[in-house]
């Protein structure tokens, strides 16, 4: 089983015996050149599906017909009532750090467009358009950014390589 979420995502519930592997981390040919038994199914994990599927298609390029996408992720796996693994952890999961940013900048920009100048309102404009391309593809350029964020990334000895 491998996931590829961030390692505070992780560490918040994952899979019991899972590889942690964060999408952007990701070498499919290393990661299938080390694998025990290549003939076994590979199921891949994330939050709720959609780094997993671009994980499987990776994983599928570089000669893994094995791949599996669990379908809703970890969420769904939590949702049905199976075991998971919880760490101790101070960081928030990326999608309320990504909220909390969108938030405070489209607060902000209101605020500053309200009582300093109107061309503040850009701010809120430009979250307002992120969420729009994020509901509408499941893309999410600050998500992204913040993955790449030195609190959520691995340190030398958490991941599973």
């Amino acid at each position: 089983m491998l996931d590829v979420r961030t390692p505070s995502e992780h560490a918040a519930a994952h899979v019991p015996g899972v590889t942690l592997m964060p999408l952007d981390d990701l070498d499919p040919a290393g990661f299938l050149a080390r694998r025990a038994n290549p003939a076994l199914p590979l199921y891949v994990f994330c939050q709720s599906g959609a780094r997993a599927k671009k994980a499987v298609e990776k994983l599928r390029a570089a000669g893994c017909e094995q791949a599996v996408l669990v379908e809703g992720g970890t969420q769904a796996w939590i949702d049905a009532g199976l075991p998971v693994e919880r760490s101790a952890t101070r960081v928030l999961p990326l999608q309320r750090q990504v909220h909390l940013v969108i938030g405070f900048f489209s607060a902000l920009g209101a605020v500053l467009a309200m009582t300093v100048d109107s061309r503040f309102a850009v701010l809120p404009l430009i979250t307002g358009c992120g969420l729009l391309v994020n509901g509408s593809t499941g893309w999410c350029g600050l998500g992204l950014l913040m993955a790449k964020m030195p609190w959520n990334r691995c340190a030398a000895t958490s991941c599973s390589r």
